[in-house]
């Protein structure tokens, strides 16, 4: 019979620390430059995602995600795995409510993926709509990112696209979401969006950081690249 861990927030902490990967934390400094060094364990993502599913089948996790915030971008990590997995929704929303003001990079952000969101969109849209005009940096990137996600399918509205156009932000974090956004749009709603692109709404940066990404891009078709190719600022 598999022993269970101990699941308090200073277990876990040391259990991660057990896990180091020094190469890997050099890796990983380079990648996140708003996270303090001192920070960064660098145990790599696989184990992370292998520790979550098993605090998670162990119904281990509730102190942990309440001691916030934490002491590590690693702790964090882990936080926004254990978030992904919850499949109840309301539960979920609270703890991604509760998370959201203390995550502090691109990385952990965009990790936090909820599988609960999915299911939910109606109720989950409201929320969306209020993070992308929040004034933390990481609140509203996730608020996009969701958008781009679940809301650019069957469920894509013009009036999502004319919102996140009307974000007002010199985050890079942020703008560069946008970016990745409106490039994703253009593979799945090239017709819808490409306005945006033809009347130059967007910020000259951000207008040819998406054509960059959608050029780039495998989901968008030939012909259309050679049309955005002509739209560059």
């Amino acid at each position: 019979m598999k022993r269970s861990r101990p699941s308090d927030p200073a277990s876990i902490r040391e259990r991660l620390f057990s896990l180091k990967d020094e190469s890997y934390k050099a890796f990983q400094i380079k990648l996140i430059p708003t996270v303090d060094p001192s920070r960064v364990i660098g145990v790599r993502t696989p184990l992370l995602r292998s520790i979550a599913k098993d605090m998670a089948k162990e119904g281990s996790y509730t102190a942990f995600l309440r001691e916030l915030p934490h002491k590590t971008f690693d702790e964090n990590q882990l936080h926004a795995f254990l978030l992904s997995g919850e499949k109840n929704f309301d539960r979920c929303v609270e703890g991604v409510e509760a998370f959201l003001p203390y995550v502090d990079n691109w990385a952990t952000c965009d990790q936090l993926s909820p599988k609960a969101f999915r299911k939910n969109k109606k109720d989950l849209l409201p929320l969306v709509l209020r993070w992308i005009e929040s004034t933390h940096t990481y609140t509203t990137r996730f608020g996009i990112k969701q958008l781009m996600d679940l809301f650019l399918d069957d469920s894509f509205r013009m009036e999502y696209a004319e919102r996140v156009c009307k974000i007002q932000s010199e985050e890079y974090y942020v703008k560069m979401m946008i970016a990745w956004y409106f490039a994703t749009a253009l593979a799945k709603q090239f017709n819808a969006v490409f306005p945006f692109f033809a009347e130059k709404k967007l910020p000259k940066w951000t207008h040819n950081k998406a054509i960059q990404k959608a050029l780039e891009s495998f989901r968008v078709t030939i012909e259309h690249k050679e049309i955005l190719k002509k739209m560059k600022y």
